[in-house]
């Protein structure tokens, strides 16, 4: 039986790690040299939502926040497989933490309406604070289920059943829908793009823009303003360089050495 079962996977475009920059006097990320693409643990969300809806039916929504310039990438996530795009874009919303990007998520979820699974990846591959999937589920106040990596719905229960990976095994969660799953990231192995079905995904009314008004969010809430988090201050890490030794001797000269160092370092 195929259920119309709504899923909205929230999506992050980040810039390519080995690209991006540290602007020292703004304490943020200097992206603009640097190539974007969609967040890696989002896609893993995004594969899972597709595969749930290959063996279930139901749509897929995908959710970003960003310039207008995202939704180039996340059409690729309509060629995927995905549905529609929802694109928050309005200069309110730059220099959001975590706190003030969740609140807008939450805002345009609500929005939305008839969701019934929420996708995360675990984190985002230029912040890592794995903060957004709790914070989202707060805002919304949804049960949520962690470092996923499997999935499977009862929809006449319900019920969303996960895995979750964990240290030496795994672990199964059971809870009610509508529900929020932050997935494990390389949990599945994400499918390319369907060139027969890109372009349909590059058609016009393929993606919808919200700014702040539409989405009836609060300016003291979003952006810097809502942003209780700040960057203090930058420090160089220090590079360890490792010791080398070069030994010289015959072959049973050469394992003596040796054998003392390792002794003298064994503890």
């Amino acid at each position: 039986m195929m259920f119309d079962f709504h899923m909205v996977v929230c999506v992050k475009i980040v810039p390519k790690p080995e690209e991006v920059r540290v602007d020292r006097e703004s304490r943020r990320l200097d992206r603009a040299n640097a190539r974007s693409e969609i967040n890696p643990p989002d896609m893993n969300a995004l594969e899972l939502a597709l595969d749930l809806k290959d063996r279930t039916g139901g749509r897929i929504s995908l959710l970003s926040m960003g310039p207008p310039f995202f939704e180039m990438y996340l059409r690729v996530g309509l060629a995927m497989g995905a549905d529609h795009v929802y694109l928050l874009s309005d200069r309110a919303f730059g220099g959001a933490d975590t706190l003030a990007t969740t609140y807008v998520l939450a805002q345009s979820i609500r929005k939305i309406e008839d969701v019934d699974l929420v996708l995360c990846g675990e984190e985002s591959s230029d912040g890592a604070t794995g903060q957004v999937p709790a914070g989202l589920a707060e805002w919304l106040d949804l049960p949520q289920i962690t470092l996923v990596n499997r999935v499977d719905l009862n929809l006449e229960d319900g019920l969303v059943r996960a895995r979750r990976s964990l240290p030496g095994g795994h672990e199964i969660v059971t809870a009610p829908l509508p529900a929020l799953l932050a997935v494990k990231t390389a949990a599945n192995e994400p499918r390319f793009m369907d060139f027969r079905r890109r372009p349909w995904a590059m058609a016009d009314g393929r993606v919808t823009i919200w700014d702040r008004k539409a989405l009836a969010a609060d300016p003291a809430l979003c952006g810097s303003p809502g942003s209780p988090t700040a960057v203090s201050g930058l420090e160089q890490a220090r590079v360890r360089e490792r010791k080398r030794l070069f030994l010289q001797g015959e072959v049973d000269e050469l394992a003596a050495q040796l054998a003392a160092i390792l002794e003298a370092n064994r503890s």
